[in-house]
């Protein structure tokens, strides 16, 4: 086993300023710094899927959402095939090369079973935050973002900082996807995420429905979790291609619709059409947020981990006005531990 050590060089992250006194606002806005702090370690890192391995990614809750879109995007970059899984559905019978597993605590039932029960085959590669758990013992290589960790039941700053850290290692093989950013430039738009006001409409909507398409749809499943977690809101999400097959009979006034990346062609005008308010990257229908049209391509859409940002200011900003303690979800914990 060999855990990956914190560079030596990089300064923890500093918090941005937040309007909120909550522990989950302060957390999510020191992500910036984490993401580049992680590009920064991955590029030494062992353990890190190699270019044409079968690799398997796993986790539970937001970890799985996480796994899904680095499954997306290493498929996408031409590395290899990948899928995504909850631990707790895993298809053992299946033959990987290489498992990841994102675990901020090293200690969820699921996940430390599910190692042990392929680690004979598979070499494991874990993410977590905290060094002395059992997934130390139970990983061949272990990275170990401890700068990341988190105090808050909710997962904002672990998550995305370990979804960098295997984004760099993309990078680090020299392949990525066209029209998608480097771990460093994303850090860049979602210091820009956390600078800028939420748009009204977000804020006073009763639902909202999270889209994205490729490795962006697991950050919109991603952002859905965050809102029922923090503010118990009705929120749901899906593929944005699939919006039309159903969903989109949801979207009216007062309600939401947010893509994560580039709008598929259309989509604004159903959502216009049925009085929902649209928005799409970096913009909401009828006000810019971040100085991109509806419905731009994919080089103008914003990068959908700082859309992520977004979302997650959203969410505690919509837990507080309805006299909610992000930090303080309903029934949730900070690890799921199983008895026997």
């Amino acid at each position: 086993m060999k855990p990956s050590p914190s560079p030596a060089s990089s300064p923890s992250p500093s918090p941005a300023p937040s309007s909120s006194p909550s522990l989950t606002a302060r957390e999510l806005a020191t992500q910036p710094g984490s993401w580049r702090r992680a590009a920064e370690a991955a590029a030494s890192a062992p353990g890190l899927p190699r270019p044409d391995e079968r690799v398997a990614v796993t986790g539970c809750g937001t970890s799985w959402f996480m796994a899904q879109a680095y499954a997306a995007l290493r498929e996408a970059s031409g590395q290899g095939e990948t899928d995504a899984f909850p631990a707790s559905e895993f298809p053992v019978s299946r033959t990987y090369d290489r498992l990841v597993v994102i675990t901020r605590s090293g200690t969820t039932t699921e996940v430390l079973d599910l190692i042990d029960e392929v680690r004979e085959r598979w070499e494991v590669l874990a993410l977590t935050a905290d060094p002395a758990t059992p997934v130390m013992r139970a990983a061949d290589d272990v990275a170990v973002l401890d700068w990341a960790d988190e105090e808050s039941v909710v997962q904002t700053r672990f998550a995305t900082t370990a979804l960098a850290f295997l984004r760099a290692g993309l990078e680090r093989d020299g392949r990525l996807p066209a029209g998608v950013r480097t771990v460093t430039e994303a850090a860049d738009e979602a210091e820009r995420a956390l600078a800028e006001a939420l748009p009204a409409a977000a804020l006073a909507a009763e639902q909202w429905t999270f889209l994205g398409a490729g490795w962006a749809y697991g950050l919109a499943q991603e952002a859905a979790l965050k809102m029922r977690e923090a503010a118990g809101a009705w929120t749901e999400a899906y593929p944005a291609m699939e919006y039309r097959h159903g969903p989109v009979a949801i979207s009216a006034p007062g309600r939401v619709t947010w893509a994560f990346g580039p709008l598929p062609d259309g989509l604004a005008d159903d959502v216009a059409k049925a009085g929902g308010t649209l928005v799409g990257g970096t913009t909401v229908r009828g006000a810019t947020v971040g100085g991109t049209t509806v419905g731009g391509g994919a080089d103008d859409a914003e990068d959908p981990m700082a859309s992520l940002v977004r979302a997650q200011r959203l969410a505690v900003a919509v837990a507080e006005a309805r006299g909610l303690n992000p930090d303080a979800p309903r029934n949730l914990t900070r690890s799921v531990i199983l008895t026997p």
